[in-house]
C-alpha cells in the first residue's frame, strides 16, 4: 500500500511541476485587431491545421517514427556563390541563407553575418556538442568584408 502511496504522489508531483513549467514559460496573451488568423485575442494558423497537445508530443516522443537524418557529405551539397551585394544607394536587401541560424545580410554597404558557425560542432569545443549534420551553403572564404556581426546569447 506505502508504495501505491508514493507511486500517487510522484505522479502528483510531476503533473504539477509541468503544469507549473507550462505556466512560467508559456508566452504572454495577446490583444489587437482581429484578422484572418488572429481573434483579438488568440491566434491560429491559416490553414486551421490544430496545435499538438503536450500528450501528442509525449505519444509522439515515446512511440512516433522520428525517422532518419542523414548526414549529408560535402561533395553532395550546393553551394552559393559568393553573393553580389547591391548597391549601397539601393534600398534593395539580399539575404545568403548559410546554414541553421546563419545568415549573410547585404544592405545599403554594409554585410551583416548572424550567429555564423562554419565549425563541424555547434560548441565551442570540438570534441562535444551538436555535429553539423549539413555544411554550410556558403563557403568561409567566399564571405565578403563583414561589418557587423550579430550573435544571440
Amino acid at each position: 500500500m506505502e508504495i501505491i502511496t508514493w507511486s500517487l504522489a510522484a505522479i502528483l508531483g510531476i503533473t504539477v511541476a509541468t503544469l507549473v513549467v507550462d505556466f512560467i514559460i508559456s508566452a504572454p496573451t495577446a490583444s489587437g485587431p482581429e484578422s484572418d488568423h488572429f481573434d483579438g485575442k488568440r491566434f491560429s494558423n491559416p490553414n486551421n491545421s490544430k496545435a499538438r497537445s503536450f500528450a501528442d508530443i509525449l505519444k509522439w516522443a515515446l512511440n512516433g517514427d522520428k525517422g532518419v537524418w542523414r548526414q549529408v557529405a560535402l561533395h553532395e551539397m550546393p553551394y552559393h556563390t559568393r553573393p553580389e551585394p547591391p548597391s549601397p544607394q539601393s534600398s534593395e536587401a539580399l539575404f545568403t541563407f548559410v546554414n541553421h541560424s546563419t545568415f549573410l545580410i547585404q544592405a545599403r554597404g554594409l554585410n551583416i553575418l548572424t550567429d555564423p558557425i562554419w565549425s563541424e560542432r555547434a560548441s565551442p569545443f570540438q570534441w562535444i556538442g551538436p555535429k553539423r549534420m549539413r555544411p554550410p551553403g556558403l563557403h568561409f572564404n567566399d564571405l565578403p568584408d563583414i561589418h557587423l556581426v550579430l550573435i544571440q546569447p
